[in-house]
C-alpha cells in the first residue's frame, strides 16, 4: 500500500494509527479517544499492549486480528495491519462491540420467545392427547377442567404472540416521529375507566389538558401496559395512582405509583428487557408476557422521551413517563 498524508484519517470514525521506525508517527481522533493522546511517539507495544497486536504490526506482510477487551472488558476489535511503502504500517481498528452484541441479543431473543411460546403449547399438547384418552374425556369434571387449562394457555400463546407483533410494528416505525396531538390527560382518564370495574384508579394532574406530539395507539397501550402492571403488582385491593405534571421546561412527567410489595433494587435496570421478570412465578399467574415494559420504552424513545423505573421494597413502585409537550 502507498503511503498517504496521515491527516487524511484524521476524520475517521474508526480509530487508525500509522507505525513508523518502531514509533507511533500518527494517531487519529478516534486512536487517541481509545487509546490516549499519550500514544504518539510511544512503542506500539506499550501503546497497545496487547500481544496479539504487536505480533500483527511487526509481522512481514501484516494481516488481521480479533482482540478481546481492547477498550474495555467484553469489548471486541478486529485489527487489520496494513504495510505502506517504506515499510510504515496503517493499523485500523474496527469496534465490533456491537454487532456481537446485537447477534447476542438477538440469540437470546429466539431462544426466549421459542421457549415463552414452547411451554404452552407443550401443555396444550399434553391435555389434549389425556383428553383423547376415554377414561378421562368421558369424565365431565375433568373434561372440563383440562379444556379450561387448554383454553388459558392458548390465551397465553396468544398474548405473547400479540406483544411480540406489538415490538415488530414499533420498531419498524422507531425512526419516524409521530406528530399527531394527543391529550395525555383525557388519555389518561380513558385508559383509567377500562379498569375501572377491577380497580381504584386515581388521575390527578396540574393541567386541563397536556398535548403531546405522539401516536394515539401507542400512547393508550402505555398508559394500558403500565396501569395493568400497577394493578398485578400492586396490594391487592389497593389503589393505583396516575399523577401528570407539566413542567415549565415543556415536558410532561407521568407517573404510575402502586402500593405494592416494591422491587429489589438488582432487578431494577433489566425490567425493559424482553422476557425479563423480576418474579417469574407472579407474572406468569396473572397472565404477564414479560414484554410489556420493553413495549413501553420502545414506544417513549419512539417519542423522544424518556422512561424510568423507582421502586423501595415495601413502599410501591413508580413508572415515570417524560414527554415533550407541545408548544401551547
Amino acid at each position: 500500500m502507498t503511503s498517504a498524508d496521515p491527516s487524511l484519517l484524521e476524520h475517521f470514525d474508526s480509530p487508525a494509527l500509522v507505525v513508523r521506525s518502531g514509533a507511533v508517527a500518527f494517531a487519529n481522533l478516534a486512536a487517541r479517544e481509545l487509546l490516549g493522546g499519550h500514544v504518539v511517539g510511544q512503542d506500539p507495544r506499550i501503546a497497545i499492549r496487547d500481544p496479539q497486536v504487536v505480533a500483527l504490526i511487526t509481522a512481514p506482510a501484516g494481516g488481521t486480528a480479533i482482540v478481546e477487551g481492547l477498550s474495555v472488558r467484553g469489548s471486541r476489535w478486529k485489527v487489520a495491519c496494513h504495510v505502506l511503502d517504506g515499510g510504515a504500517r496503517l493499523v485500523v481498528l474496527e469496534d465490533l462491540s456491537v454487532r456481537v452484541s446485537v447477534a447476542r441479543a438477538h440469540a437470546d431473543f429466539v431462544a426466549n420467545a421459542s421457549h415463552e411460546l414452547r411451554t404452552p403449547l407443550a401443555a396444550i399438547l399434553g391435555y389434549v392427547e389425556t383428553l383423547e384418552d376415554p377414561k378421562a374425556g368421558d369424565d365431565p369434571a375433568t373434561r372440563s377442567r383440562f379444556l379450561g387449562i387448554i383454553r388459558q394457555e392458548a390465551r397465553r400463546m396468544l398474548a405473547v404472540i400479540e406483544d411480540l407483533m406489538s415490538l415488530s410494528r414499533i420498531e419498524a416505525v422507531k425512526h419516524d416521529a409521530p406528530t399527531e396531538p394527543v391529550d395525555m390527560v383525557a388519555l389518561a382518564r380513558e385508559a383509567a375507566s377500562e379498569v375501572a370495574s377491577r380497580a381504584v384508579v386515581t388521575i390527578s394532574a396540574n393541567c386541563e389538558s397536556a398535548p403531546v406530539a405522539g401516536d394515539r395507539g401507542q400512547l393508550a397501550q402505555v398508559l394500558r401496559n403500565l396501569i395493568d402492571n400497577a394493578i398485578k403488582y400492586g396490594a391487592p385491593g389497593g389503589e393505583v395512582s396516575v399523577t401528570l405534571e407539566a413542567t415549565a421546561a415543556g415536558r410532561l412527567a407521568l407517573n404510575v405509583h402502586d402500593d405494592g410489595p416494591g422491587i429489589a433494587p438488582e432487578h431494577l435496570p433489566r425490567l425493559t428487557e424482553r422476557f425479563y421478570r423480576a418474579d417469574t412465578s407472579h407474572s406468569r399467574a396473572t397472565g404477564g408476557t414479560g414484554l410489556g415494559l420493553a413495549i413501553v420504552k420502545h414506544i417513549a424513545e419512539r417519542h423522544r422521551g424518556r422512561f424510568d423505573i423507582t421502586s423501595q421494597q415495601g413502599e410501591g413502585t413508580t413508572a415515570s413517563l417524560i414527554l415533550p409537550l407541545l408548544p401551547g
